[in-house]
């Protein structure tokens, strides 16, 4: 299957689970927004190791908001043994997977059947399209939680600092459902926005397909991913571990130890956080995939210099754009995503990452 194949697969299953999706995304947004405003909490768990890098992804956008001037939300990820200790009967419960039932008087949301009271189930057997599908849905209830919870009354000018986002919101907006109905319609241009943005990214597919190749050259001959990135990049770097190792291929998530990342962090400082790790696990043959949305994080640029040192291939995925990894070819392979809205970057990068994949599994099979 061609890249332009797997690009036209994932593009038709968004256009799709977003009209059948977006005035019940809208109202279960609206039901969260009510349980932060009591004082709840949103609760993320999975059971597969890239269910959890979800979960943990979203923990991390609504606890640190990209947006200047949104508040943090408070958000967990937990594991499922965790939710009865727990979990209140305000909280919102987010769940990637089939999970155990969620405490009395929690609102649930999940993405296969039976998983939820407000179940989004993407229209794809192909788990890459399912979850880039569900991160581009949760980053939407992200956003648009601030909305709701403006309207509910925690600011009293209108859409705010979101009104880049919702310019329809205007101050003393009282109609509800004509609230609900303009996100929901938002939601729409938001998909329509991935869509296009991940045809930006993958282009011609040249320059993946060349990532690929590499890739799987030295996956064949031996050696592993080394894969790294801060915030939600982090957890990115979780998922395509995961993913590779799921294909039983050798990788390692550098973003993961907590007490080594501390220990550098204060010990040293946080600009060689990847650095020190690369010293310690990469060898000549091994593959540096770095995942960034500026392209211009100290401790990324300082992981692919030691990288490049050490004879490690090199592969970068970046937004904006692409920072001094892109200007100054810091990477061997530099895949960009032109935009300068981190949820949508990261969308995109996940399909690219995914992309990397199956081309590696294509390739391997003799399909490519």
């Amino acid at each position: 299957m061609t890249v332009a194949a797997l690009l036209a697969e994932r593009t038709e299953c968004n256009a799709r689970f977003f009209e059948e999706s977006a005035d019940r995304l809208a109202r279960v947004c609206h039901l969260m927004a009510e349980r932060f405003a009591r004082g709840g909490r949103l609760i993320a768990f999975g059971r597969s190791p890239a269910a959890r890098s979800d979960a943990r992804h979203v923990a991390v956008e609504f606890v640190h908001p990209v947006i200047v001037g949104k508040r943090a939300l408070p958000a967990l990820a937990l594991r499922t043994d965790q939710l009865e200790l727990l979990a209140q009967p305000d909280d919102a419960l987010i769940s990637f997977g089939i999970d155990p039932p969620a405490p009395a008087g929690c609102l649930t949301i999940g993405f296969e059947p039976g998983s939820a009271d407000w179940t989004f189930e993407p229209p794809s057997d192909d788990p890459f399209v399912r979850q880039e599908l569900v991160e581009t849905l949760y980053h939407v209830l992200w956003e648009t939680v601030h909305v709701f919870l403006e309207h509910l009354g925690s600011s009293g000018a209108g859409a705010g600092s979101s009104s880049f986002l919702y310019p329809f919101l205007e101050a003393g907006a009282a109609d509800l459902d004509s609230v609900v109905n303009d996100v929901a319609a938002s939601v729409l241009i938001k998909s329509r926005e991935i869509g296009e943005l991940r045809r930006r990214t993958i282009g011609d597919g040249v320059e993946l397909t060349a990532a690929a190749s590499t890739l799987q050259e030295r996956l064949d001959a031996g050696g592993k991913v080394l894969a790294f990135g801060n915030g939600g990049s982090a957890t990115d770097a979780m998922d395509i571990v995961a993913d590779l190792q799921s294909a039983g291929r050798r990788a390692l998530d550098l973003s993961a130890d907590a007490a080594i990342l501390t220990a550098l962090a204060n010990d040293v400082g946080p600009e060689v956080l990847f650095q020190r790790q690369i010293i310690a696990h990469g060898r000549e043959g091994d593959v540096a995939l770095a995942l960034s949305t500026s392209g211009g994080s100290a401790n990324i640029l300082a992981a692919l210099a030691e990288a490049r040192r050490r004879g490690l291939e090199t592969i970068a995925l970046v937004g904006y754009d692409g920072g001094r990894i892109a200007a100054d070819a810091l990477a061997d392979h530099v895949v960009l995503t032109p935009s300068q809205h981190i949820p949508r970057i990261q969308e995109a990068q996940a399909t690219a990452y995914h992309l990397l994949c199956e081309l590696v599994a294509l390739a391997g099979r003799g399909d490519a």
